[in-house]
């Protein structure tokens, strides 16, 4: 199993993001995962720094630690021919640790374009069109297409690099494991879900099966609840209306009824290892086995002492 750390880009600023990821490699953290989104989910979040930036930076002072999008959206806010050429680009200046996490996206970031948010159906099928073209781009050469909601013409990536970076589709449900299957090399879901990934292995599908875990490392329980509330409350909301708020506002209305325990039953909030390791366990029962901790912790220099010195060599064990 490969462990994870996922920057969280919403609430920490960039060179913080940074510095993370450097200190995760020291800590022991097989990958860091970033979220790439244009706007932050709550009021209370301050930050949202462009996610490719930011590997960048970090591709340039890591060694060892791989690098991935958790995830982005190739059909919407960027056009696919764009993020067929940024992987390629960062596949080849971090040596080859690079894994292209995609999505369908959601209105809260994608709408900023000003092409409006399409129905569930259009979404899906512009997704689609957009992981067809980067598998085009990344064959080599100049290439055109002409889909339904997409267009390439006379487009080529010239910088490929000699191994091409895996694509990790995200799913929430059987058809988008089976397009995940077709078209990806993984699978993608912030769900302990065995039902997904087995439906992603009946479609065909193959390759490593990505997670996020969510913890709170803190003093006590109730400090990393509190934590985790101020910054997580949004995922309580489900994938159905996640995908359609349009800004930070809604998505504080709507999580006004999310309480501080409510948060303590789904994250391993407070320094027990052993509720911890419980959490992470759900989803490597699932069948993942690259699980990013997705950490609301007030202190992360800490929570890298207590991976490094407790909860890593547990987890390795799994």
């Amino acid at each position: 199993m490969q462990i994870g750390y996922k920057l969280f880009a919403e609430d920490v600023a960039p060179k913080e993001l940074i510095h993370r990821a450097v200190e995760a490699e020291r800590a022991g953290f097989d990958f860091v995962e970033i979220s790439d989104h244009f706007h932050p989910w709550l009021p209370e979040h301050q930050h949202s720094s462009f996610a490719w930036a930011i590997l960048s930076a970090i591709a340039a002072q890591t060694t060892t630690l791989r690098l991935a999008t958790g995830v982005t959206c190739p059909s919407i806010r960027y056009h696919p021919a764009i993020v067929a050429q940024a992987a390629a680009t960062l596949q080849i200046i971090s040596d080859g640790r690079f894994t292209l996490g995609v999505g369908a996206g959601e209105r809260l970031s994608e709408r900023i374009v000003g092409e409006g948010w399409p129905e569930v159906g259009d979404r899906h099928a512009r997704f689609r069109e957009a992981l067809e073209i980067i598998r085009l781009l990344w064959s080599g050469g100049t290439h055109s297409y002409r889909g339904e909601h997409l267009r390439l013409e006379d487009a080529r990536v010239y910088d490929l690099p000699e191994r091409l970076p895996e694509i990790v589709v995200a799913a929430g449900g059987p058809q988008a494991a089976a397009l995940a299957a077709e078209l990806g090399d993984g699978l993608f879901s912030t769900d302990p879900d065995a039902s997904l990934v087995e439906a992603w292995t009946s479609a065909g599908g193959s390759g490593p099966r990505y997670a996020e875990a969510p913890t709170a490392y803190a003093a006590d329980a109730r400090a990393g609840a509190e934590a985790a509330h101020r910054r997580f409350r949004f995922g309580s909301l489900g994938w159905k209306v996640l995908a359609e708020l349009p800004d930070p506002a809604a998505f504080d209305q709507a999580t006004q009824a999310v309480r501080v325990e409510d948060m303590q039953e789904s994250f391993a909030c407070g320094p027990d290892v052993e509720r911890h390791v419980e959490v992470v366990s759900q989803f490597v029962d699932a069948g993942f086995d690259h699980v990013a901790l997705m950490d609301a912790s007030e202190d992360p220099d800490a929570f890298m002492t207590f991976f490094a010195d407790e909860l890593g060599p547990r987890l390795r064990g799994l």
